[in-house]
Formats: C-alpha cells, sequence, structure tokens
C-alpha cells in the first residue's frame, strides 16, 4: 500500500473514507476495552461527572464522585443546594464555579421540567446549562445505549485531523464528518475507542507512531516528523 498523506486523502471519496474509518475502528477495538473511564451508576451521575470532566482528567473527577454522589443522591439534591456549598464540594475540579453553577442549573430544569429523570432526548438535553453535543452524546451512549452521534472531545479532534478522518476544526462539523466515517452502530464505541487511543498512543506531544495499530492508515496530519 502506497504510503498515506495529506493529499492522498483530501482526494478519497465518500466511501473510500468510510472504508479506511472502518478499518482504523476495527484494528482498535482490538486494543481497547470501549468503556467509559468516568464512574458512575445511572445517566444522572454520568451527566455530573462528565460536566465536571471540562478541562480536567477523568482521574481527578472520580476522586471526587463518590463523596459528591453520596451527599447529593439525585437531581433535587444537587438543584437546592447553595452554590457555595457545591463549589466546596467540587473546589479540587478547574473551574469549580463554572461547573457548580451548571450542575445546579441543569438539575433544576431536570426537576422542573423532565420529572426529576434525566432526558433521553439531544434536543432535551442541549437545554441544559453546561450541556453541549459531546456532554449529551456521552449521556445518550453511555448512560442509555442510544447511538445519536459520535463524541468529540479534545483527543477525538487530534486524532480525526491527525488521520485525514476530516479536514475540520469545529467540534459539530467534525462529528458530522465522523458519523460518515463510521457504521451508526459503532458510534458509541467509536467515540471511547479513539479517545482510549488519544491517551495511550496517539498523544498531543510525541505520539507513538510506532507501535500505533493503524499507522498504514494515517496520514499522521500535522505530527512532526512522521516519516
Amino acid at each position: 500500500m502506497a504510503k498515506l498523506t495529506a493529499d492522498s486523502v483530501a482526494a478519497e471519496t465518500a466511501e473510500q473514507r468510510a472504508n479506511r474509518g472502518s478499518t482504523i475502528l476495527r484494528r482498535l477495538r482490538t486494543r481497547y476495552d470501549p468503556v467509559c473511564a468516568l464512574v458512575h451508576h445511572n445517566p444522572l451521575q454520568l451527566l455530573i461527572a462528565t460536566i465536571l470532566s471540562a478541562q480536567t482528567t477523568d482521574e481527578q473527577v472520580n476522586k471526587v464522585t463518590p463523596e459528591l454522589f453520596r451527599r447529593y443522591p439525585g437531581a433535587a439534591a444537587f438543584a437546592a443546594t447553595s452554590q457555595e456549598e457545591l463549589e466546596g464540594a467540587i473546589a479540587s475540579i478547574g473551574l469549580f464555579r463554572n461547573k457548580a453553577k451548571s450542575i445546579r442549573g441543569a438539575c433544576a430544569m431536570i426537576v422542573e421540567q423532565f420529572g426529576g429523570e434525566v432526558p433521553r432526548s439531544m434536543k432535551q438535553l442541549l437545554k441544559l446549562p453546561g450541556v453541549a453535543r459531546k456532554t449529551a452524546n456521552v449521556v445518550l451512549g453511555t448512560g442509555f445505549g442510544l447511538a445519536t452521534g459520535v463524541v468529540v472531545d479534545t483527543h477525538v479532534q487530534r486524532l480525526s485531523r491527525r488521520m485525514g478522518l476530516t479536514e475540520e476544526e469545529l467540534p459539530e462539523k467534525i462529528e458530522r464528518n465522523l458519523m460518515q466515517c463510521f457504521p451508526k452502530p459503532r458510534w458509541i464505541e467509536a467515540g471511547h475507542n479513539l479517545i482510549w487511543h488519544g491517551r495511550k498512543c496517539c498523544r498531543a506531544q510525541k505520539p507513538q507512531c510506532s507501535a500505533c495499530v493503524c499507522a498504514d492508515l494515517c496520514p499522521r496530519i500535522g505530527v512532526e516528523d512522521a516519516t
């Protein structure tokens, strides 16, 4: 197979890119267990953990959430607490003030408009404070098993561009491209596998291209010393 380049992947047909994307996903499935790293026991806990995880490692979130979920067992408890009290409970998390505001606002809306249950549709989830498509896709995919899209976090943004699966920069446009690259039944696991690959191998700095199971399928766009 000829070495892939930025020019060669730019010339791919939609079918060719989808075939390459499916092959990439099959290979990643041999390396990673496509599960969410955020510890949770129900969709509400997953929603809150995902809000907390923005610009914060999952490991740090998992240190905070056991006591947080013990103290606030449901949406009503989160909605009823004060801003100051919730800020104190999550003070070790980056951007804790904004995240506390989002969590309280989202839980208040869940109680007032959705009977205390996390909604199961993209349209409804996007109404919640602090929730964009990434968080909604995590909740719908991992929490409810609904393949509504592909989770696009910083890892997925980086990998999808390096691998030539998209030329876009905005997360929503990247997601649309990835939804064309992967079959719908694999959308949920695609996000998980790309995230794990970004953490373990295709890192932002010094990606381990020589150890990558997808090296021959990747043009390494933007990677220094991509020979």
